[in-house]
């Protein structure tokens, strides 16, 4: 077991825990290489942490010159802030940022409900419960409450704090914003409960505590110095409005429009137009009347709604899309805006699985520091890179036993498929003709299919895709074993991106911005079955690092005929080199690792982002 290293707050050396002095300081441990550096760190900890700690007023004496606004961050599993794609890039985005000693802060709201916790019966329909938990068990309260209003009225917000701790010691707060307060009206106390809930006031409401309120407790909390705003997804876009507010305050009167685009960056996250929060002149006046100038949001928005991307657009000095292709579709959709492509990534030290990691630290020392060097991968032994898949398999094969009772065969090919249920994604492509999938399975040796992901409340259609996929399930029995695993997050993704064989991606074209899962995949060696969209047009090597459906045209086939490549991909190539070319299959895995694996990870991502976004 390989110790974990920090850095030395006061000399900067890298320490391992094993070897190293921890110095417990407000709540945190921090560990230190010598009894000098801990006496230096105790008696004068605000020299060394002023970066994560608050003064005794409350502020703090910040550093920190880019904050980072989302609705959603992965901080961790355990903390249910999170409900798909968008919240777990934020979450890597931060951990490469902490890797990197970036001057970073995130923004995000408490969300004490979560997103949901999901109950499949045996029909397939899903139910959803709360998936509460208790912040004071996981962040640190800040002194600071700052204050706006809502509807008539005042509300106070309040703040946690919890930090993100990167492989180099590196550390990056998050401030979550808290409106359960005694002195707040009930209904105000819950608009920081629940992520993606309530109806449209609700959904404007948070937004408005996100990007109004979230730049409120920067500055009560001592974020003076702040030279970057990047806004991930429309939802803090009235975070806009507040620097133009700020500003005009700061001028007598003037609005600085250059100043603030200057300030603001803007990543796009989805090309589906229903991703695009609108709301009505109506509502945002009864909402925002007192707290956001009517006439500027008219004129960032334009149009018969308060549109956030657009704000956003107009609000901010480099805007991109999370591909290059999706770039492409965005500019399509915003043709007046010059839109960049920074294509996601993944922290791959976060991702990859116990088995692989082992191997990783043993072959390719650094690679947690530095994702790039696993291209190195292609000069270990094969049988090396197989037994640490056979180890992450078995792992598979217990969580889905103990989850729900099903035994499945360590030795049959099996494919995974984890991403929320929504039409787009089309989740239940792959069961379009179950005879043929049968005759697959019965002539090549066998398939496995493990699924995973949630639907919104509100997203009926989604439900019935999931009901879908668990009766054909059911439809194939014992022929093809299916599985859907509830509650997808963090925990479940770690086990299936490493533990599938291979795993499956049909979006309809171009409505895949990027997705990162297959990313994961390739850390874990685990090549990739998908339509040609988002990063996979950038990943795909034809049978080096997986296998395409359909061709590099912008949108999608009929479903019969992207199926029917499906098939004739899985029956005539993959099943016959999983089961018949041992060492051709391992050379797909090694290259998923050598190509995909050192290339699709935040820690490029987010240089990239400093190079083009934070510092021009």
């Amino acid at each position: 077991m390989i110790a974990t290293v920090h850095r030395d707050p006061v000399c900067h050396m890298p320490v391992r825990e094993d070897v190293g002095i921890a110095c417990p300081i407000a709540g945190t441990t921090y560990w230190v290489c010598s009894e000098l550096c801990r006496q230096q760190l105790s008696e004068d900890p605000r020299r060394y942490l002023d970066n994560t700690l608050p003064s005794a007023g409350g502020g703090t004496t910040m550093r920190h010159a880019i904050a980072y606004f989302s609705m959603e961050i992965a901080i961790e599993a355990a903390i249910p802030t999170y409900s798909g794609g968008l919240g777990v890039l934020a979450g890597d985005t931060l951990r490469a940022a902490a890797d990197l000693s970036l001057p970073l802060v995130g923004v995000t709201l408490v969300q004490h409900r979560g997103y949901l916790q999901q109950h499949i019966d045996e029909s397939g329909w899903q139910s959803e419960g709360p998936a509460s938990w208790d912040p004071s068990a996981h962040a640190e309260r800040l002194p600071a409450v700052v204050e706006m209003r809502l509807g008539g009225h005042t509300v106070k917000i309040a703040a946690w704090k919890c930090l993100v701790r990167g492989e180099s010691g590196g550390v990056v707060p998050v401030i979550l914003l808290d409106s359960d307060l005694p002195e707040n009206a009930e209904s105000d106390r819950r608009l920081t409960d629940a992520l993606y809930g309530g109806d449209e006031r609700y959904r404007l409401a948070q937004e408005a505590v996100l990007g109004i309120a979230g730049l409120r407790m920067l500055r009560a909390l001592g974020y003076a110095s702040i030279h970057r705003f990047q806004l991930n997804e429309g939802h803090s876009a009235l975070l806009i409005a507040e620097l133009l507010r700020e500003g005009r305050d700061q001028a007598h009167g003037a609005w600085d429009f250059e100043e603030v685009r200057r300030r603001c960056v803007f990543t796009t996250h989805t090309p589906v137009p229903a991703g695009h929060d609108r709301f009505s002149w109506e509502l945002v006046s009864e909402l925002l009347g007192e707290t956001a100038n009517d006439e500027l949001l008219h004129m960032l928005s334009g149009g018969s709604q308060l549109d956030m991307t657009k704000v956003a657009l107009n609000g901010s000095h480099y805007v991109n899309g999370v591909a290059k292709r999706h770039a492409e579709v965005s500019r399509g959709m915003f043709p007046d805006y010059r839109i960049e492509a920074v294509t996601n990534g993944i922290h791959t030290a976060t991702w990859v699985g116990p088995s692989f990691a082992a191997l990783f630290d043993s072959r390719v020392p650094g690679w947690r520091g530095d994702p790039s060097i696993l291209r190195s991968i292609l000069g270990v032994p094969h049988e090396e890179i197989l037994d640490a898949h056979r180890e992450a398999k078995r792992l598979l094969v217990e969580r889905v036993r103990s989850s729900c009772g099903v035994e499945l065969d360590a030795n049959v090919l099996t494919l995974g498929f984890a991403r929320r249920a929504t039409d787009y994604k089309r989740t239940n492509l792959v069961f379009h003709d179950l005879d043929r999938l049968r005759a697959i399975a019965r002539g090549r040796g066998g398939l496995q299919f493990v699924f995973a992901g949630k639907a919104h409340p509100q997203d009926e259609g989604g439900k019935h895709l999931i009901q879908s996929v668990v009766e054909a399930g059911r439809a194939l029995g014992d022929q093809v074993r299916v599985v859907y695993l509830p509650n997808y997050d963090m925990d479940l993704a770690r086990v299936m991106v490493a533990g599938c064989d291979v795993w499956l991606n049909t979006p309809r074209k171009p409505l895949e911005a990027s997705g990162t899962s297959g990313m994961k995949a390739a850390a874990n060696g685990v090549p990739h079955l998908s339509v040609l969209d988002g990063w996979w047009l950038e990943g795909h090597i034809e049978g080096v690092t997986g296998w395409a459906i359909g061709t590099r045209d912008a949108h999608s086939a009929a479903d019969s005929d992207d199926a029917g490549e499906l098939y004739d991909k899985l029956g005539s190539t993959i099943a016959p080199m999983f089961y018949g070319d041992t060492m051709a299959w391992a050379n797909v895995v090694r290259h998923a690792i050598a190509v995909n694996g050192s290339y699709f990870h935040t820690r490029r991502m987010v240089r990239n982002y400093a190079s083009t976004a934070y510092l021009r």
